[in-house]
């Protein structure tokens, strides 16, 4: 006899599977954008706001990818109920009508999934040919409500590399069954490699990545003199030679805990909200839940741990508004053993 559990995880495995190739479809669409702009060296008509969305501003690039999405929610919502999310539009509620259209639903209490997408996590990297970027997907299963990050069953993010590339990588993740990478070819799909992630149990203090994510110019004075106080601590109290403690400014919070789960980051620490709370007369322009929920429950599953700047475990609403601050700590031992030297900068700072 199946289990529910066996069900659930059965429900998720297909959801994972029809997910990943709506992100093929994202993917495809915004290089193929890219490679035009490019062709005809107007790469900065992509970099052109269009307008400002429920969460962030659409640009030229974004807005062919947010059409992949509708298009595919009206096509889904034909035959299941669906909630969708999207920095651009936010919330919207589709579901089965009359001659095989989808309508409009009142909210989310009609059976079926509550997903959210950040197509572009990452376009001012991607539309300036600089970085990769990546979708994100975050998958609650129903509920009558807005879900939350604890309510999170299933986490995808899936790279958009740069014109450069030739391969793209996907980490994904489903509730308490561990998080997988896989590496294919850009052209035929092909699988390069695949594992199961594990980041370890190595909790060195330098030697790598340790980045604190300065955005907007306005905060960088109070995010740097928070860094050079935590890195000070570091090489006093845990010996740690921070010349090889390097830097990475990545603008993309989902391809930050991506890097986290591959090892190539040790730590990633974004402070914006924390600090738009205690100085709110410096501006601050911080992370939102789209960004990073699906990210961080595969982060977690790898066996990072991303936690709130107070230690406290991570979980906030599904939208589009909510400011998110987060610290995502490579393993458990490296939070232990670097947690108590931001917390300490930290306070000095804002006292």
């Amino acid at each position: 006899m199946v289990s529910l559990c066996e069900m659930a995880r059965d429900l998720e495995t297909l959801w994972l599977a029809r997910l990943g190739a709506l992100c093929t479809q994202v993917r495809e669409t915004a290089r193929a954008a890219l490679a035009d702009a490019l062709s005809r060296g107007d790469g900065e008509r992509l970099a052109r706001p269009v307008r400002q969305g429920a969460g962030d501003v659409t640009f030229a690039l974004d807005q062919c990818t947010e059409d992949v999405i509708t298009n595919w929610l009206e096509h889904t919502a034909r035959t299941q109920p669906i909630s969708l999310l999207t920095e651009d539009e936010g919330w919207r509620h589709r579901g089965p009508g009359p001659g095989g259209a989808a309508l409009e639903l009142a909210d989310f209490d009609h059976g079926g999934p509550r997903i959210a997408i950040d197509p572009i996590d990452g376009t001012r990297h991607l539309m300036s040919d600089l970085r990769s970027a990546w979708s994100i997907v975050s998958f609650a299963p129903p509920g009558s409500g807005e879900p939350r990050m604890s309510d999170l069953t299933l986490g995808l993010v899936s790279e958009i590399p740069d014109s450069r590339a030739a391969r793209w990588r996907s980490l994904s993740a489903v509730l308490g069954h561990g998080a997988h990478f896989e590496e294919r070819t850009l052209t035929t799909e092909v699988l390069h490699s695949a594992r199961r992630l594990n980041t370890g149990k190595d909790a060195r203090a330098d030697h790598g990545y340790f980045p604190m994510f300065r955005y907007l110019a306005a905060q960088r004075p109070l995010i740097a003199a928070v860094e050079a106080r935590f890195f000070e601590r570091l090489a006093r109290l845990e010996h740690a030679d921070t010349r090889s403690c390097y830097d990475d400014q990545y603008i993309s919070s989902g391809g930050q805990l991506a890097l986290l789960c591959l090892g190539t980051y040790r730590m990633s620490v974004d402070l914006r909200a924390t600090l738009g709370t205690a100085r709110p007369e410096i501006p601050s322009l911080a992370t939102h839940p789209y960004d990073i929920a699906g990210a961080v429950l595969v982060a977690r599953e790898a066996g990072a741990d991303v936690t709130g700047i107070d230690g406290e475990r991570l979980d906030f609403p599904i939208d589009c508004t909510t400011p998110v601050s987060f610290a995502a700590w490579v393993n458990p031992g490296t939070r232990a053993r670097l947690e108590p030297h931001l917390r300490a900068a930290l306070a000095e700072v804002l006292a």
